[in-house]
Protein backbone atom coordinates (compact mmCIF):
# COMPACT_ATOMS: atom_id res chain seq x y z
CA UNK A 1 0.00 0.00 0.00
CA UNK A 2 1.56 3.07 -0.91
CA UNK A 3 -0.42 5.89 1.28
CA UNK A 4 2.51 7.08 3.53
CA UNK A 5 1.58 7.38 7.16
CA UNK A 6 2.30 10.15 9.70
CA UNK A 7 4.66 10.11 11.84
CA UNK A 8 4.39 8.87 15.17
CA UNK A 9 3.75 11.62 18.03
CA UNK A 10 2.54 11.61 21.72
CA UNK A 11 -1.16 11.53 22.19
CA UNK A 12 -2.45 14.50 23.89
CA UNK A 13 -4.50 14.93 27.27
CA UNK A 14 -6.35 17.28 24.88
CA UNK A 15 -7.06 14.60 22.53
CA UNK A 16 -8.08 12.06 25.62
CA UNK A 17 -10.12 14.43 27.22
CA UNK A 18 -11.86 14.99 23.71
CA UNK A 19 -12.31 11.45 23.02
CA UNK A 20 -14.36 11.10 26.64
CA UNK A 21 -16.66 13.15 25.30
CA UNK A 22 -16.91 12.43 22.18
CA UNK A 23 -17.77 8.37 23.06
CA UNK A 24 -19.77 8.87 26.58
CA UNK A 25 -23.05 7.63 24.56
CA UNK A 26 -21.33 4.64 22.99
CA UNK A 27 -19.16 3.37 25.76
CA UNK A 28 -19.98 2.01 29.94
CA UNK A 29 -17.92 4.15 32.80
CA UNK A 30 -16.29 0.83 33.89
CA UNK A 31 -15.75 0.55 37.75
CA UNK A 32 -12.77 -0.54 39.53
CA UNK A 33 -13.84 -2.96 41.83
CA UNK A 34 -11.07 -4.67 45.09
CA UNK A 35 -10.22 -8.12 44.70
CA UNK A 36 -9.80 -9.09 48.99
CA UNK A 37 -7.35 -11.67 48.95
CA UNK A 38 -5.64 -11.06 52.45
CA UNK A 39 -2.63 -8.87 54.07
CA UNK A 40 -0.15 -11.59 52.39
CA UNK A 41 -1.01 -10.04 48.59
CA UNK A 42 -0.59 -6.87 46.90
CA UNK A 43 -3.43 -4.48 46.77
CA UNK A 44 -5.10 -5.67 43.70
CA UNK A 45 -8.00 -3.62 41.97
CA UNK A 46 -9.86 -4.36 38.71
CA UNK A 47 -10.72 -2.29 35.69
CA UNK A 48 -13.43 -4.13 34.42
CA UNK A 49 -13.59 -3.56 30.65
CA UNK A 50 -15.66 -6.67 30.49
CA UNK A 51 -18.55 -4.82 31.44
CA UNK A 52 -18.67 -2.67 27.87
CA UNK A 53 -21.53 -3.50 25.75
CA UNK A 54 -19.34 -5.60 23.39
CA UNK A 55 -17.19 -7.41 26.72
CA UNK A 56 -14.06 -5.59 25.66
CA UNK A 57 -12.21 -2.52 26.01
CA UNK A 58 -12.30 -2.23 22.27
CA UNK A 59 -15.16 -0.35 21.94
CA UNK A 60 -13.73 2.46 23.76
CA UNK A 61 -11.12 3.11 20.28
CA UNK A 62 -13.21 1.93 17.89
CA UNK A 63 -16.02 4.26 18.94
CA UNK A 64 -13.73 7.10 18.81
CA UNK A 65 -12.15 6.44 15.85
CA UNK A 66 -15.41 5.88 13.59
CA UNK A 67 -16.56 9.09 15.09
CA UNK A 68 -13.80 10.78 14.19
CA UNK A 69 -13.54 10.01 10.35
CA UNK A 70 -14.76 12.72 7.86
CA UNK A 71 -18.15 12.11 6.08
CA UNK A 72 -16.84 11.12 2.99
CA UNK A 73 -14.73 8.01 4.87
CA UNK A 74 -17.90 7.23 6.95
CA UNK A 75 -19.86 6.32 3.43
CA UNK A 76 -17.00 4.38 2.24
CA UNK A 77 -17.53 1.88 5.11
CA UNK A 78 -14.65 0.98 7.37
CA UNK A 79 -13.11 -2.17 7.83
CA UNK A 80 -10.43 -3.67 9.83
CA UNK A 81 -8.09 -6.95 11.02
CA UNK A 82 -8.93 -8.50 14.48
CA UNK A 83 -8.64 -11.66 16.38
CA UNK A 84 -12.16 -10.46 17.68
CA UNK A 85 -12.59 -7.74 19.57
CA UNK A 86 -11.41 -5.49 17.60
CA UNK A 87 -13.50 -6.47 15.29
CA UNK A 88 -16.83 -6.16 17.76
CA UNK A 89 -16.09 -2.47 18.51
CA UNK A 90 -15.63 -1.44 15.19
CA UNK A 91 -18.54 -3.33 13.84
CA UNK A 92 -20.81 -1.77 17.01
CA UNK A 93 -19.30 1.60 16.44
CA UNK A 94 -20.31 1.27 12.08
CA UNK A 95 -23.56 0.26 13.00
CA UNK A 96 -24.46 2.84 15.46
CA UNK A 97 -23.03 5.04 12.62
CA UNK A 98 -24.93 3.50 9.87
CA UNK A 99 -21.90 2.05 7.59
CA UNK A 100 -21.00 -1.38 6.25
CA UNK A 101 -18.30 -2.75 8.20
CA UNK A 102 -16.15 -5.89 7.02
CA UNK A 103 -13.17 -7.39 9.35
CA UNK A 104 -10.69 -9.70 8.22
CA UNK A 105 -10.83 -11.80 11.11
CA UNK A 106 -8.39 -14.78 12.54
CA UNK A 107 -9.92 -18.08 11.72
CA UNK A 108 -9.44 -19.24 14.65
CA UNK A 109 -11.49 -16.63 16.52
CA UNK A 110 -13.20 -18.02 19.68
CA UNK A 111 -16.73 -18.85 18.34
CA UNK A 112 -18.22 -16.15 20.94
CA UNK A 113 -16.31 -13.56 18.86
CA UNK A 114 -17.36 -14.34 15.41
CA UNK A 115 -21.12 -14.86 16.35
CA UNK A 116 -20.67 -11.26 18.02
CA UNK A 117 -19.89 -9.68 14.95
CA UNK A 118 -22.00 -11.10 12.59
CA UNK A 119 -24.77 -9.99 15.07
CA UNK A 120 -23.57 -6.91 14.80
CA UNK A 121 -23.73 -6.57 11.12
CA UNK A 122 -20.05 -7.40 10.15
CA UNK A 123 -19.14 -8.99 6.39
CA UNK A 124 -16.14 -11.61 8.15
CA UNK A 125 -13.42 -12.66 5.90
CA UNK A 126 -11.35 -15.13 7.51
CA UNK A 127 -7.77 -15.94 7.28
CA UNK A 128 -4.83 -17.40 9.01
CA UNK A 129 -3.58 -15.64 11.59
CA UNK A 130 -0.07 -14.87 9.82
CA UNK A 131 -2.16 -13.60 7.12
CA UNK A 132 -3.93 -11.11 9.75
CA UNK A 133 -0.74 -10.29 11.17
CA UNK A 134 0.68 -9.24 7.48
CA UNK A 135 -2.19 -7.20 6.56
CA UNK A 136 -1.76 -5.47 9.90
CA UNK A 137 1.42 -4.54 8.59
CA UNK A 138 0.66 -3.37 5.36
CA UNK A 139 -2.79 -1.86 5.98
CA UNK A 140 -4.32 -3.53 2.93
CA UNK A 141 -5.97 -6.52 2.09
CA UNK A 142 -7.04 -7.88 -1.41
CA UNK A 143 -10.71 -7.02 -2.24
CA UNK A 144 -11.47 -5.55 0.42
CA UNK A 145 -12.64 -2.16 0.21
CA UNK A 146 -13.48 1.11 2.49
CA UNK A 147 -11.51 3.08 4.81
CA UNK A 148 -9.17 1.10 6.91
CA UNK A 149 -9.52 1.21 10.82
CA UNK A 150 -5.99 -0.32 12.40
CA UNK A 151 -7.00 -1.73 15.33
CA UNK A 152 -4.11 -0.12 17.61
CA UNK A 153 -1.28 1.96 15.61
CA UNK A 154 -3.87 5.02 14.79
CA UNK A 155 -4.35 8.06 16.90
CA UNK A 156 -8.17 8.37 17.16
CA UNK A 157 -8.35 4.34 18.69
CA UNK A 158 -5.40 5.01 21.28
CA UNK A 159 -6.78 8.29 22.63
CA UNK A 160 -10.29 6.20 22.96
CA UNK A 161 -8.23 3.91 25.04
CA UNK A 162 -6.58 6.37 26.89
CA UNK A 163 -10.37 7.49 28.41
CA UNK A 164 -9.39 4.12 30.56
CA UNK A 165 -6.25 6.22 32.29
CA UNK A 166 -8.56 8.81 33.51
CA UNK A 167 -11.71 7.00 35.22
CA UNK A 168 -8.44 4.92 36.63
CA UNK A 169 -7.15 8.27 38.42
CA UNK A 170 -10.64 8.91 39.22
CA UNK A 171 -11.36 5.90 40.93
CA UNK A 172 -7.71 4.97 42.33
CA UNK A 173 -6.05 8.39 43.02
CA UNK A 174 -3.46 6.80 44.86
CA UNK A 175 -2.54 3.90 42.26
CA UNK A 176 0.99 2.79 41.94
CA UNK A 177 1.38 0.63 39.12
CA UNK A 178 -1.03 -0.64 36.46
CA UNK A 179 -0.58 -3.37 34.42
CA UNK A 180 -2.49 -4.14 30.67
CA UNK A 181 -2.05 -6.90 27.95
CA UNK A 182 -0.27 -6.33 25.31
CA UNK A 183 -1.50 -7.60 21.72
CA UNK A 184 -0.27 -4.63 19.13
CA UNK A 185 -0.11 -2.65 22.09
CA UNK A 186 -2.71 0.67 21.63
CA UNK A 187 -4.39 -0.24 24.91
CA UNK A 188 -1.01 0.00 27.07
CA UNK A 189 -0.04 2.84 24.68
CA UNK A 190 -3.34 4.69 25.42
CA UNK A 191 -3.69 4.03 29.15
CA UNK A 192 -0.05 4.62 29.73
CA UNK A 193 -0.58 8.75 27.66
CA UNK A 194 -2.81 9.18 30.14
CA UNK A 195 -1.99 8.20 33.03
CA UNK A 196 1.89 9.70 32.24
CA UNK A 197 0.44 12.85 31.72
CA UNK A 198 -1.62 13.39 34.89
CA UNK A 199 0.39 11.05 37.55
CA UNK A 200 3.85 10.62 35.69
CA UNK A 201 5.20 8.71 38.09
CA UNK A 202 2.83 6.05 38.32
CA UNK A 203 4.41 3.02 36.58
CA UNK A 204 2.67 1.68 33.68
CA UNK A 205 3.49 -2.31 32.28
CA UNK A 206 2.57 -4.73 29.97
CA UNK A 207 2.24 -8.39 30.36
CA UNK A 208 2.12 -10.92 27.69
CA UNK A 209 1.91 -15.05 27.59
CA UNK A 210 5.20 -17.04 27.16
CA UNK A 211 4.05 -18.38 24.02
CA UNK A 212 4.25 -14.99 22.37
CA UNK A 213 5.89 -12.19 24.08
CA UNK A 214 7.43 -9.67 21.58
CA UNK A 215 7.02 -6.46 23.69
CA UNK A 216 9.25 -8.16 26.88
CA UNK A 217 11.82 -9.08 24.36
CA UNK A 218 11.53 -5.60 22.78
CA UNK A 219 12.55 -4.08 26.41
CA UNK A 220 14.97 -6.45 27.12
CA UNK A 221 16.71 -5.96 23.80
CA UNK A 222 15.76 -2.23 23.21
CA UNK A 223 14.24 -2.63 20.27
CA UNK A 224 11.15 -4.10 18.25
CA UNK A 225 11.72 -7.73 18.52
CA UNK A 226 10.47 -10.76 16.94
CA UNK A 227 9.13 -12.83 18.77
CA UNK A 228 11.22 -16.61 18.04
CA UNK A 229 8.92 -19.94 18.40
CA UNK A 230 5.56 -17.66 18.16
CA UNK A 231 3.21 -20.13 19.46
CA UNK A 232 -0.77 -19.92 19.33
CA UNK A 233 -2.89 -20.33 22.48
CA UNK A 234 -6.14 -19.73 24.36
CA UNK A 235 -4.88 -16.25 24.87
CA UNK A 236 -5.99 -15.06 21.27
CA UNK A 237 -6.55 -11.20 22.72
CA UNK A 238 -2.55 -10.49 23.75
CA UNK A 239 0.86 -11.58 22.38
CA UNK A 240 1.81 -11.12 19.01
CA UNK A 241 4.30 -12.50 16.67
CA UNK A 242 6.66 -9.35 16.75
CA UNK A 243 6.29 -5.86 18.33
CA UNK A 244 5.74 -3.35 15.42
CA UNK A 245 8.09 -0.77 15.03
CA UNK A 246 5.50 2.18 15.10
CA UNK A 247 4.35 0.76 18.33
CA UNK A 248 7.65 0.56 19.66
CA UNK A 249 8.08 4.44 19.07
CA UNK A 250 4.93 4.53 20.64
CA UNK A 251 5.29 2.45 23.54
CA UNK A 252 8.81 3.41 24.51
CA UNK A 253 8.62 6.73 25.99
CA UNK A 254 5.63 6.26 28.74
CA UNK A 255 5.99 2.40 29.61
CA UNK A 256 8.04 1.34 32.30
CA UNK A 257 8.00 -2.77 31.16
CA UNK A 258 6.46 -5.75 30.05
CA UNK A 259 6.45 -8.77 32.35
CA UNK A 260 5.53 -12.44 30.98
CA UNK A 261 3.35 -14.83 32.27
CA UNK A 262 2.86 -18.78 32.16
CA UNK A 263 -0.39 -20.28 30.50
CA UNK A 264 -0.79 -22.17 33.71
CA UNK A 265 -0.62 -18.68 36.03
CA UNK A 266 -2.63 -17.47 33.26
CA UNK A 267 -5.51 -20.24 34.15
CA UNK A 268 -4.80 -19.84 37.78
CA UNK A 269 -5.79 -16.62 37.19
CA UNK A 270 -9.28 -16.81 35.75
CA UNK A 271 -9.68 -19.10 38.11
CA UNK A 272 -9.46 -16.86 40.88
CA UNK A 273 -11.68 -14.10 39.14
CA UNK A 274 -14.25 -16.36 38.73
CA UNK A 275 -13.85 -17.29 42.31
CA UNK A 276 -13.30 -14.48 44.17
CA UNK A 277 -15.10 -11.89 42.23
CA UNK A 278 -17.44 -13.69 39.76
CA UNK A 279 -15.49 -12.01 36.96
CA UNK A 280 -15.47 -14.18 33.57
CA UNK A 281 -12.05 -13.26 32.21
CA UNK A 282 -10.55 -14.34 28.45
CA UNK A 283 -6.88 -15.32 28.56
CA UNK A 284 -5.87 -11.32 27.74
CA UNK A 285 -8.02 -9.91 30.55
CA UNK A 286 -6.99 -11.83 33.46
CA UNK A 287 -3.06 -12.05 32.81
CA UNK A 288 -2.45 -8.69 33.97
CA UNK A 289 -4.08 -10.10 37.82
CA UNK A 290 -1.58 -13.10 37.22
CA UNK A 291 1.39 -10.53 36.72
CA UNK A 292 -0.02 -8.44 39.87
CA UNK A 293 0.27 -11.60 41.64
CA UNK A 294 3.75 -12.40 40.75
CA UNK A 295 4.81 -8.87 43.31
CA UNK A 296 6.68 -8.04 40.32
CA UNK A 297 5.12 -4.58 40.15
CA UNK A 298 5.14 -3.95 43.81
CA UNK A 299 2.47 -3.80 46.71
CA UNK A 300 -0.09 -1.60 44.92
CA UNK A 301 -2.19 -0.44 44.81
CA UNK A 302 -1.61 -2.26 41.54
CA UNK A 303 -4.69 -1.83 39.22
CA UNK A 304 -5.38 -4.74 36.67
CA UNK A 305 -7.19 -4.18 33.28
CA UNK A 306 -9.60 -6.80 32.99
CA UNK A 307 -9.58 -6.47 28.95
CA UNK A 308 -12.59 -8.51 27.92
CA UNK A 309 -14.23 -11.16 28.47
CA UNK A 310 -14.48 -13.08 24.94
CA UNK A 311 -14.33 -16.51 25.93
CA UNK A 312 -16.58 -19.24 25.08
CA UNK A 313 -18.04 -20.45 27.83
CA UNK A 314 -16.98 -24.13 27.35
CA UNK A 315 -13.57 -23.66 26.76
CA UNK A 316 -13.66 -21.32 30.19
CA UNK A 317 -14.84 -24.19 32.17
CA UNK A 318 -12.30 -26.25 30.50
CA UNK A 319 -9.29 -24.03 31.53
CA UNK A 320 -10.57 -23.12 34.88
CA UNK A 321 -10.92 -27.02 35.78
CA UNK A 322 -7.76 -27.89 34.48
CA UNK A 323 -6.15 -24.82 36.95
CA UNK A 324 -4.87 -25.71 40.61
CA UNK A 325 -6.79 -22.62 41.96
Amino acid sequence: MSTTLEPVRPIELSEIRAARERIAKTIVRTPTVRLELGPDFPDLRLKLENLQPINAYKLRGAANAVAALSDADRKRGVWTISAGNAGQGVAYAARAAGVPCTVVVVETAPKSKLERMKALGATLVPVPYEVAWKALDERSFPGVGGTFIHPFDDNDFIAGHGTMGLEILEDVPDVTAVIASIGGGGLIAGVASAMKAVKPEVKIFGVEPETAAPAALSFEKGSPQAFPNWQASFVDGAGGQSMFPRMWERMKPIVDGSFVVTLEQTQNAMRLLAEKARVVAEGAGAMPVAAALSGKAGKGPIVAIISGGNIDLQKFCELISQSDG
